[in-house]
């Protein structure tokens, strides 16, 4: 029988968080010697992990950091995704997300690969959580001032909707709200000229034959199409949009209000 101690079982499921079983079982398997029952967890966790690579990695987190970086603040937005709601409450998990912002900030990184490729790897972690752990995509502003906004859809979860707003100097005492906002009411666009002319197009295209098929009157079309244009834009582009604190103005009007600029923006909730 191999010589380990229930002391050594203890350290091996607290280094791997593999369950009392397998350890058990990797510690026999290596005739007690340490090293090599965690090599051998590692490896049937890999073999594991193969196995969870269709499963939706749906639940998750995000994680903000903001720096300065080259006179300016840099702030770098993280989503990572796993299985379940019981894995994403988990500390480890979130001090993966922590982990993985930290990386992204330093290293620059933008992309998952380049993530990888900066040193943070989730294989490992994977393994001992159990369940299939992703990197779903990185974002990142940069402005005179950056505020952060993160929000939990519940109380025991991290948070799940992540924003980062850029502005200049002038507008830092409104951009806690307009982060706010951003959360509430998900713009897709900052400012008019930010929406694709494609997609100006289509939309366009959709409100007059709309129009048409309602019978509208030629001579009005042209009247109709830009207020349903309008109705675009308010929906989709901050700046257009009705303040989620005052509806009876826009957030554009607020800004401008301040003296100050929105200069970028950037949103994630989990899964979306």
């Amino acid at each position: 029988m191999a010589n380990y101690t229930a002391a050594d079982i203890k350290a091996l499921r607290e280094k791997t968080g593999a369950g009392m079983l397998d350890v058990k079982k990797a510690l026999d398997e290596a005739d007690g010697n340490a090293d090599k029952a965690l090599e051998i967890i590692r490896v049937k966790g890999l073999k594991g992990i193969a196995k969870r690579e269709g499963r939706a990695a749906s639940e998750g987190l995000v994680a903000a950091d903001v720096r300065d970086a080259d006179g300016a603040r840099v702030g770098t937005l993280v989503e990572i995704n796993c299985e379940t709601d019981f894995v994403a409450k988990n500390a480890k998990f979130i001090a993966l997300g922590d982990q993985a912002v930290e990386v992204a900030a330093s290293s620059g990184a933008s992309t998952p690969e380049e993530l990888e490729a900066a040193g943070f790897n989730l294989t490992d972690a994977a393994a001992a959580i159990g369940e299939r752990l992703q990197v779903r995509r990185i974002a990142r502003v940069t402005g005179e001032h950056v505020e952060t906004y993160m929000h939990r859809t519940a109380k025991d979860l991290p948070p799940q909707v992540g924003v980062l707003v850029a502005t200049d100097a002038a507008g830092a005492d409104v951009a806690h709200d307009v982060a706010m906002h951003i959360a509430a009411y998900s713009p897709l666009y900052l400012s008019r000229d930010d929406v694709p002319a494609e997609t100006v197009a289509a939309e366009r295209k959709i409100a007059e034959e709309t129009a048409r098929n309602e019978g509208k009157p030629a001579a009005a079309l042209p009247k109709i199409v830009e207020g349903r244009m309008n109705g675009f834009f308010k929906e989709n582009v901050l700046l257009d949009q009705a303040f989620a604190r005052d509806p009876k103005q826009s957030v554009g009007q607020v800004v401008a209000a301040s003296g100050g600029t929105v200069t970028g923006f950037v949103r994630f909730r989990v899964g979306a």
